[in-house]
């Protein structure tokens, strides 16, 4: 069954089972990549994407579900122009990834708290950044987040409170 709908601005289709999980789709069918497979039950978050601008786990939802809607991917954050998001060059400065499976994942989860809240207080970041890091990352992970808001003062004692 074709299933058509939008990623990261250009209309595509995929031939899939309407359950087919998305992230096999965007994955397998599309090639993008960036968007890992973590758990494969909507808990760890490394395969967030957006679907109409809301954050979603795409292992769990099925591809069907997106036909018509609008999805963006880790691969979508970037400027036609190359200019990486606000988010993603927040990261870099931070030094946030280790290993950096999940990071995809983060960036778009903190790229959706952004935009639902504009600049995140701590207790929004904790309430909105549910995805599990492996390597304990969220101390940088919070300064990146304040950085890209213009809170960089604040992300840095959160960094220094987390270091202690």
């Amino acid at each position: 069954m074709a299933i058509a709908f939008s990623v990261n601005g250009k209309p595509v289709s995929v031939e899939a089972e309407p359950d087919t999980p998305l992230l096999w789709a965007l994955r397998d069918d599309l090639g993008l990549t960036g968007t890992k497979f973590g758990c494969g039950v909507a808990a760890c978050g490394a395969c967030s994407v957006h679907v109409d601008g809301n954050l979603t786990r795409s292992c769990s939802l099925p591809v069907g579900e997106v036909a018509g809607k609008s999805v963006t991917t880790i691969e979508g954050l970037k400027a036609a122009d190359g200019t990486l998001h606000k988010v993603q060059q927040a990261w870099i400065e931070a030094q946030v990834p280790q290993c950096g499976y999940c990071q995809s994942g983060q960036i778009m989860a903190a790229v959706a708290l952004i935009e639902k809240v504009g600049a995140p207080t701590d207790a929004q970041i904790d309430e909105a950044m549910t995805n599990i890091c492996r390597c304990g990352t969220y101390p940088r992970i919070r300064k990146a987040i304040l950085a890209a808001t213009g809170n960089a003062a604040t992300g840095a004692a959160a960094a220094a409170e987390g270091a202690a």
